[in-house]
């Protein structure tokens, strides 16, 4: 009985040392995120048609949504919620900048892109790029997309996207700075918005 006990403390011991361990490399690793530029080099291609990289997200705060223009619900509410959070937050339009980065390139040329994301604000650039770039972007801003296909018999024919949902928000060095989830409340995105603009 007496072994069990000692064996049993012990397994206690090494747990608390792992969890110990874990919420360091946790905290590090956001420690990192906010210290460094976050995502990842890329050269896309802008709704003008014009090159576009990453240094695009510095200079002024930013958020980033990644969507689609085939999108049925999450991307036109997401864009049409967040340039009037940035109407209230930013009238005059210098203090931020926001962009719609295509997680489907197959369909989203430039041109559609600047024709669908016009219709909801002249404040949010679209972004697209060969499909291998944006598999690239996507890895290295931590947003997951999977092509989805509407009829399962038939996998080559009409699809949907799955991605995140959320608005990545980065400071003017380009750092993360938090999100703004799908259904956010609305007084919270501005609220957070307006943080924004002050870092």
């Amino acid at each position: 009985m007496k072994n069990i006990r000692i064996a049993l403390w012990g397994a206690v011991v090494v747990l608390l040392g792992v969890m110990g361990w874990l919420t360091m490399e946790l905290t590090k690793s956001r420690e990192e995120m906010v210290e460094e530029v976050y995502g990842t080099p890329f050269q896309l291609v802008a709704q003008n048609g014009q090159p576009i990289t990453e240094k695009a997200f510095q200079g002024k705060p930013t958020a980033l949504f990644f969507g689609f223009t085939h999108c049925p619900e999450v991307c036109p509410t997401t864009l049409f919620e967040l340039n009037g959070w940035m109407e209230k937050v930013d009238p005059a339009g210098d203090k931020m900048q926001a962009y719609f980065v295509s997680v489907d390139p197959e369909r989203d040329t430039p041109e559609i892109l600047n024709q669908y994301v016009s219709n909801v604000s002249k404040r949010i650039t679209g972004i697209t790029g060969a499909p291998d770039k944006i598999a690239e972007t996507l890895k290295g801003y931590r947003i997951y997309a999977k092509k989805v296909p509407v009829d399962e018999k038939d996998p080559k024919g009409d699809y949907t996207m799955d991605h995140t949902a959320s608005v990545i928000l980065l400071d003017a060095k380009g750092r993360f700075a938090g999100t703004i989830a799908y259904g956010e409340n609305p007084d919270v995105a501005v609220q957070k918005l307006e943080n924004l603009t002050k870092t």
